[in-house]
């Protein structure tokens, strides 16, 4: 399972299926469908299709994302990732089956939020020599001005289609100036005119989970920096067929491996509680900035 989806369906889909019903299907509101379309093979059942339980833009049609925006949906989440090393036993695509997991949740609490792509490209080491992720196998980098200039264009397109708060979340430490720096310049040229970005760090750096697992017992050093007790846990909690539990070892076994912390102690109730805490880290930050907005 790719993602993870809540049951609750948002009342703002629900009520952007209505408006879809009561106006036309062209960009500007005409019927622009074929006279006899009413005749069709299944036509009634396509009609009274109820609207798709997802808040994320890529399974979305650019009808329903038009009338989720008419419906008051203007906020949109821009998820960051990477595609970086994790170690012998997790896969590189971890943070974004992380973040994915945590943006829906986000989404549907703000309850007037859709999510855009997870960008995967984003700095990750040099090139040459490589350095930092960059000098595994499998890893991507992208140089932080492209990385910034990637964002900014995201920015820039949803501003345009009407969404009036822009998000931007992440789940690496490497992404976090570059998302800073995107909101800052795009806030200082708006001027509040249009949309409004919100950095939203607290989600990555101020959740409180390493605090909260040293209370349960666990050192510092168990914990560790990566692909230790936290990103175990929490990809154990959204996506365990994406861990190779036979090969988790502390400090990942052997010299070199990537592995900062021991993540033979890392389990799935660890990561319920770490993706709670960073998910409402998030919705505090969003919040007030809205609040303040």
């Amino acid at each position: 399972m790719r993602r993870s989806v809540l049951p609750i369906l948002p009342a703002l889909l629900v009520a952007a299926a209505s408006l879809a019903a009561c106006g036309g299907n062209g960009p500007n509101g005409a019927d622009e469908s074929p006279a006899n379309e009413s005749t069709a093979p299944n036509a009634t059942a396509s009609q009274s299709r109820p609207p798709p339980n997802t808040v994320f833009i890529e399974e979305l049609t650019w009808t329903e994302i038009r009338d989720a925006l008419a419906a008051g949906a203007t906020t949109v989440i821009i998820p960051t990732a990477g595609t970086e090393q994790n170690g012998p036993h997790m896969v590189m695509g971890k943070h974004r089956y992380i973040i994915e997991a945590a943006s829906d949740r986000i989404a549907r609490e703000l309850g007037n939020a859709l999510v855009a792509p997870t960008v995967t490209y984003v700095p990750e080491g040099d090139i040459d020599p490589p350095s930092g992720h960059m000098r595994y196998p499998g890893s991507i980098t992208l140089p932080n001005e492209f990385f910034v200039k990637l964002l900014e264009y995201a920015a820039r397109s949803f501003r345009v289609h009407g969404f009036t708060d822009i998000v931007l979340i992440g789940d690496s430490g490497g992404n976090q100036a570059g998302m800073e720096e995107v909101a800052a310049a795009l806030n200082e040229e708006w001027g509040g005119e249009g949309a409004i970005v919100h950095f939203i760090g607290d989600y990555y750096a101020n959740n409180g989970y390493r605090e909260w697992l040293m209370e349960q017992g666990e050192s510092a050093e168990a914990i560790g920096r990566h692909a230790g007790i936290t990103d175990t846990s929490l990809l154990l909690h959204v996506e365990p067929r994406h861990i190779r539990l036979d090969q988790r070892a502390p400090g990942g076994g052997f010299e070199g491996s990537g592995v900062s912390g021991d993540p033979t102690r890392a389990n799935a109730e660890y990561g319920r509680m770490g993706m709670d805490l960073r998910v409402n880290a998030a919705l505090r930050q969003i919040r007030a900035a809205m609040g303040a907005s």
